[in-house]
């Protein structure tokens, strides 16, 4: 038997905080969103002003993120990409419309080697998208190194 680690709404919070300051510090109106394991929502949160098309593309990113177990924009290099017919981000992109992210934005949360789950972030170019993940992923590592 193993142990099994769970992200919380408790855990979630601080990541959204830590996207949105990051956000309002690059003047982006983003949307952020977090996920556990299996790619359900635990907290989302759409900064005023910000696309309503974020709130499902944030999801679709962070859902992608944990259940592959890589950041998004991977599935746009070999080689398992880019998303075109042939290719398994294609496959997996016709399988699951409308969940499956294959551009900038998603990125696994990894606890002692095992994917716990996954935030999206949309509403910025990729580069933005980038930092505010960045910050959110920092954050996370910042919460997972304190001792429970």
């Amino acid at each position: 038997m193993h142990q099994v680690h769970r992200i919380t709404l408790d855990d979630a919070l601080p990541l959204l905080a830590a996207g949105r300051a990051k956000a309002e510090e690059i003047g982006v109106k983003q949307t952020l969103c977090v996920c556990d394991d299996g790619g359900n929502v635990l907290a989302l949160h759409r900064l005023p002003g910000a696309r309503l098309t974020g709130v499902d593309i944030a999801i679709a990113k962070a859902f992608t993120a944990a259940g592959h177990e890589r950041a998004t924009h991977l599935f746009n290099e070999a080689p398992d990409g880019p998303a075109l017919p042939g290719n398994e981000a294609f496959g997996i992109s016709q399988m699951l419309p409308g969940k499956f992210a294959v551009f900038v934005g998603g990125f696994p949360l990894v606890f002692d080697g095992q994917i716990v789950g996954g935030v999206g972030i949309s509403g910025g170019n990729g580069k933005q998208d980038k930092a505010v993940g960045a910050a959110m992923l920092a954050e996370f590592e910042a919460l997972a190194a304190v001792p429970s």
